[in-house]
């Protein structure tokens, strides 16, 4: 049981992100249509693997970790800009939903390999 602890840990943390992220984009008044519209985007990033699975890592790797979604709401809180502040909202939630359901940042030996597990 006790082995199980660190990849449960990490995905009740995914949840706690993507909860995190929702209530705030919605106490904000945001709406539903971009976040409609841009939630999958992130996996856009996918499209790397189409150059090998080195520059596929590292793509999905970029859109895939928080600090990038966690500098844009900085942006977008301190220069007061609604939309930059939600797509990093809309961002994180995604990636907090990518952790909750297991999957992590990627390895260059293959999509399945990951920093939380192999899918």
């Amino acid at each position: 049981m006790l082995e199980r602890l660190p990849s449960s840990l990490l995905r009740l943390e995914g949840l706690a992100v993507v909860v995190g992220a929702l209530a705030l984009y919605f106490h904000a008044g945001y709406g539903w249509l971009l976040l409609v519209l841009l939630i999958l985007a992130p996996d856009l990033s996918a499209l790397g693997y189409l150059g090998g699975s080195t520059i596929g890592a590292a793509s999905y790797d970029a859109a895939h970790t928080t600090v990038l979604p966690i500098a844009l709401g900085l942006v977008g809180v301190l220069g007061d800009s609604e939309l930059a502040t939600q797509i990093a909202l809309i961002w994180l939630a995604h990636i907090g939903v990518d952790r909750f359901f297991g999957y992590g940042l990627k390895y260059p030996t293959g999509f399945k390999d990951t920093h939380l597990q192999r899918v």
